[in-house]
Protein backbone atom coordinates (compact mmCIF):
# COMPACT_ATOMS: atom_id res chain seq x y z
CA UNK A 1 0.00 0.00 0.00
CA UNK A 2 1.16 3.31 -0.95
CA UNK A 3 1.64 5.07 2.47
CA UNK A 4 0.78 8.79 0.54
CA UNK A 5 -2.89 7.69 0.04
CA UNK A 6 -3.05 6.37 4.08
CA UNK A 7 -6.15 8.46 5.68
CA UNK A 8 -4.33 9.88 8.86
CA UNK A 9 -7.06 12.28 10.45
CA UNK A 10 -10.47 13.67 10.68
CA UNK A 11 -10.51 16.46 8.36
CA UNK A 12 -8.93 13.90 5.67
CA UNK A 13 -12.18 11.50 5.82
CA UNK A 14 -14.66 14.27 5.43
CA UNK A 15 -12.87 15.79 2.83
CA UNK A 16 -13.26 12.77 0.91
CA UNK A 17 -16.64 11.22 1.76
CA UNK A 18 -18.24 14.33 2.86
CA UNK A 19 -20.24 15.31 5.99
CA UNK A 20 -23.30 13.18 7.06
CA UNK A 21 -26.94 15.41 6.93
CA UNK A 22 -28.68 16.44 9.74
CA UNK A 23 -30.87 13.78 9.83
CA UNK A 24 -28.12 10.63 10.08
CA UNK A 25 -26.65 12.73 13.05
CA UNK A 26 -30.04 13.15 14.97
CA UNK A 27 -30.29 9.19 14.33
CA UNK A 28 -28.48 7.49 17.10
CA UNK A 29 -30.44 7.20 20.23
CA UNK A 30 -29.24 6.37 24.28
CA UNK A 31 -32.08 3.82 24.66
CA UNK A 32 -33.60 1.05 22.97
CA UNK A 33 -37.11 2.38 21.15
CA UNK A 34 -39.81 0.52 20.28
CA UNK A 35 -38.97 -0.35 16.54
CA UNK A 36 -35.16 -1.36 18.12
CA UNK A 37 -36.91 -4.15 20.29
CA UNK A 38 -38.83 -5.55 17.79
CA UNK A 39 -35.50 -5.51 15.42
CA UNK A 40 -34.59 -7.42 18.34
CA UNK A 41 -37.18 -9.74 19.04
CA UNK A 42 -37.47 -10.61 15.05
CA UNK A 43 -33.53 -11.60 14.61
CA UNK A 44 -31.78 -14.32 14.97
CA UNK A 45 -28.40 -13.91 14.58
CA UNK A 46 -25.89 -11.27 15.95
CA UNK A 47 -22.17 -10.20 16.12
CA UNK A 48 -20.84 -8.93 19.00
CA UNK A 49 -17.76 -7.40 19.07
CA UNK A 50 -15.21 -6.89 22.17
CA UNK A 51 -11.73 -6.03 22.51
CA UNK A 52 -8.83 -7.01 24.55
CA UNK A 53 -6.55 -5.27 27.19
CA UNK A 54 -4.48 -4.68 24.44
CA UNK A 55 -6.79 -3.03 22.01
CA UNK A 56 -7.26 -6.11 19.86
CA UNK A 57 -10.65 -6.84 18.70
CA UNK A 58 -12.92 -9.76 18.01
CA UNK A 59 -15.85 -10.51 16.51
CA UNK A 60 -18.03 -13.18 17.61
CA UNK A 61 -21.37 -14.48 15.73
CA UNK A 62 -24.35 -15.98 17.71
CA UNK A 63 -27.55 -17.20 16.72
CA UNK A 64 -30.32 -18.81 17.68
CA UNK A 65 -33.90 -18.71 16.83
CA UNK A 66 -36.03 -15.59 16.87
CA UNK A 67 -35.57 -13.35 19.85
CA UNK A 68 -33.10 -15.33 21.41
CA UNK A 69 -31.75 -12.35 22.58
CA UNK A 70 -34.29 -10.55 25.06
CA UNK A 71 -34.56 -6.85 26.67
CA UNK A 72 -35.11 -6.62 30.50
CA UNK A 73 -36.70 -4.38 32.17
CA UNK A 74 -33.75 -1.97 31.99
CA UNK A 75 -34.17 -2.04 29.01
CA UNK A 76 -30.08 -4.19 28.50
CA UNK A 77 -29.77 -7.15 26.25
CA UNK A 78 -29.55 -10.43 27.42
CA UNK A 79 -27.75 -12.18 25.30
CA UNK A 80 -27.39 -16.06 25.98
CA UNK A 81 -24.43 -18.11 25.24
CA UNK A 82 -24.94 -22.29 23.77
CA UNK A 83 -22.14 -25.16 23.56
CA UNK A 84 -19.35 -23.69 21.23
CA UNK A 85 -15.73 -23.87 20.84
CA UNK A 86 -15.02 -23.12 24.10
CA UNK A 87 -11.97 -20.57 23.81
CA UNK A 88 -14.09 -17.92 25.62
CA UNK A 89 -11.86 -15.36 23.73
CA UNK A 90 -15.24 -13.20 23.69
CA UNK A 91 -15.79 -13.21 27.44
CA UNK A 92 -12.61 -13.13 28.68
CA UNK A 93 -12.17 -9.85 26.60
CA UNK A 94 -15.65 -8.27 28.13
CA UNK A 95 -13.47 -9.61 31.81
CA UNK A 96 -10.68 -7.01 30.62
CA UNK A 97 -12.94 -4.39 29.18
CA UNK A 98 -16.63 -3.59 29.16
CA UNK A 99 -17.48 -1.82 26.21
CA UNK A 100 -18.73 -3.81 23.22
CA UNK A 101 -20.67 -3.11 19.91
CA UNK A 102 -23.60 -5.67 18.80
CA UNK A 103 -24.98 -5.75 15.27
CA UNK A 104 -28.29 -7.49 15.09
CA UNK A 105 -29.34 -8.94 11.43
CA UNK A 106 -32.86 -10.00 10.06
CA UNK A 107 -33.59 -12.00 7.30
CA UNK A 108 -35.27 -10.12 4.49
CA UNK A 109 -34.64 -7.20 5.94
CA UNK A 110 -32.34 -4.19 4.67
CA UNK A 111 -31.49 -2.36 7.60
CA UNK A 112 -29.32 -3.81 10.93
CA UNK A 113 -29.61 -2.61 14.42
CA UNK A 114 -26.62 -1.44 15.39
CA UNK A 115 -25.98 -1.42 19.92
CA UNK A 116 -22.70 -0.45 22.08
CA UNK A 117 -23.06 -0.09 25.39
CA UNK A 118 -20.98 -1.86 28.50
CA UNK A 119 -21.21 -5.78 29.37
CA UNK A 120 -21.45 -8.33 32.29
CA UNK A 121 -21.33 -11.83 32.36
CA UNK A 122 -23.89 -13.66 34.55
CA UNK A 123 -24.43 -17.48 35.84
CA UNK A 124 -27.36 -16.78 37.60
CA UNK A 125 -29.66 -19.53 37.19
CA UNK A 126 -32.56 -18.20 36.93
CA UNK A 127 -31.89 -15.51 34.52
CA UNK A 128 -30.25 -18.74 32.42
CA UNK A 129 -33.03 -20.49 32.68
CA UNK A 130 -35.35 -18.01 31.30
CA UNK A 131 -33.36 -17.71 28.37
CA UNK A 132 -33.15 -21.39 27.56
CA UNK A 133 -33.53 -22.67 24.01
CA UNK A 134 -34.36 -26.78 23.35
CA UNK A 135 -35.33 -27.06 27.28
CA UNK A 136 -31.90 -26.26 28.50
CA UNK A 137 -30.74 -23.25 30.08
CA UNK A 138 -28.20 -21.06 28.55
CA UNK A 139 -24.73 -21.57 29.64
CA UNK A 140 -23.87 -17.85 30.35
CA UNK A 141 -25.57 -14.44 29.93
CA UNK A 142 -24.09 -11.22 28.68
CA UNK A 143 -25.93 -8.52 29.50
CA UNK A 144 -25.36 -5.16 28.22
CA UNK A 145 -26.45 -1.87 29.31
CA UNK A 146 -27.15 0.27 26.19
CA UNK A 147 -25.04 3.06 25.71
CA UNK A 148 -25.78 4.52 21.90
CA UNK A 149 -27.88 2.47 19.00
CA UNK A 150 -29.30 3.15 15.58
CA UNK A 151 -30.54 1.39 12.94
CA UNK A 152 -27.68 1.23 9.80
CA UNK A 153 -29.06 1.64 6.56
CA UNK A 154 -29.59 -1.34 4.31
CA UNK A 155 -26.88 -0.83 1.07
CA UNK A 156 -24.28 -3.32 2.26
CA UNK A 157 -27.26 -5.84 2.63
CA UNK A 158 -28.66 -4.35 -1.33
CA UNK A 159 -25.10 -4.39 -2.64
CA UNK A 160 -24.42 -8.29 -1.42
CA UNK A 161 -27.32 -9.43 -2.60
CA UNK A 162 -27.65 -10.83 0.79
CA UNK A 163 -31.05 -11.94 1.14
CA UNK A 164 -31.54 -12.71 -2.88
CA UNK A 165 -31.06 -16.63 -2.75
CA UNK A 166 -30.66 -16.51 -6.73
CA UNK A 167 -27.92 -14.93 -6.42
CA UNK A 168 -26.27 -17.41 -3.64
CA UNK A 169 -23.40 -19.31 -4.62
CA UNK A 170 -23.24 -22.85 -3.71
CA UNK A 171 -20.59 -24.67 -2.12
CA UNK A 172 -20.20 -28.04 -0.40
CA UNK A 173 -17.35 -27.77 1.17
CA UNK A 174 -15.59 -26.92 4.16
CA UNK A 175 -13.05 -24.59 4.40
CA UNK A 176 -12.48 -24.94 8.50
CA UNK A 177 -12.10 -28.73 7.95
CA UNK A 178 -9.34 -27.72 4.84
CA UNK A 179 -7.71 -25.52 7.46
CA UNK A 180 -7.47 -28.01 10.13
CA UNK A 181 -6.38 -30.74 7.34
CA UNK A 182 -3.55 -28.08 5.89
CA UNK A 183 -2.11 -27.19 9.59
CA UNK A 184 -2.03 -31.16 10.74
CA UNK A 185 -1.25 -32.65 7.34
CA UNK A 186 -4.07 -34.87 7.22
CA UNK A 187 -4.50 -37.42 4.60
CA UNK A 188 -7.83 -37.62 2.48
CA UNK A 189 -8.82 -39.75 4.66
CA UNK A 190 -8.52 -38.17 7.97
CA UNK A 191 -9.76 -34.71 6.39
CA UNK A 192 -12.91 -37.24 5.76
CA UNK A 193 -13.08 -38.37 9.33
CA UNK A 194 -12.22 -34.57 10.73
CA UNK A 195 -15.44 -33.35 8.18
CA UNK A 196 -17.30 -36.50 9.75
CA UNK A 197 -16.94 -35.59 13.30
CA UNK A 198 -17.34 -31.80 13.16
CA UNK A 199 -20.81 -32.85 10.93
CA UNK A 200 -21.49 -34.86 14.42
CA UNK A 201 -20.45 -32.43 16.97
CA UNK A 202 -23.24 -29.61 14.73
CA UNK A 203 -25.96 -32.15 15.05
CA UNK A 204 -25.61 -33.37 18.47
CA UNK A 205 -23.89 -30.37 20.73
CA UNK A 206 -26.05 -27.71 19.33
CA UNK A 207 -27.47 -27.28 22.60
Amino acid sequence: MDEQYIINSDEQLTELIGEANEFIKEKPCQALEPAMVEFVRRAPLIFLSTQDARGQADVSPKGDAPGFVHVDDDGALLIPDRPGNKLLYGFRNILKDPNVGVIFVVPTMRETLRVKGRATISNDPALLETLSAQGKPALLCTRVEVDECFFHCGKAMIRSKMWQPDKWQRYDDSLLVSQISRAMELDKDMEKVIEGELEKNYREELY
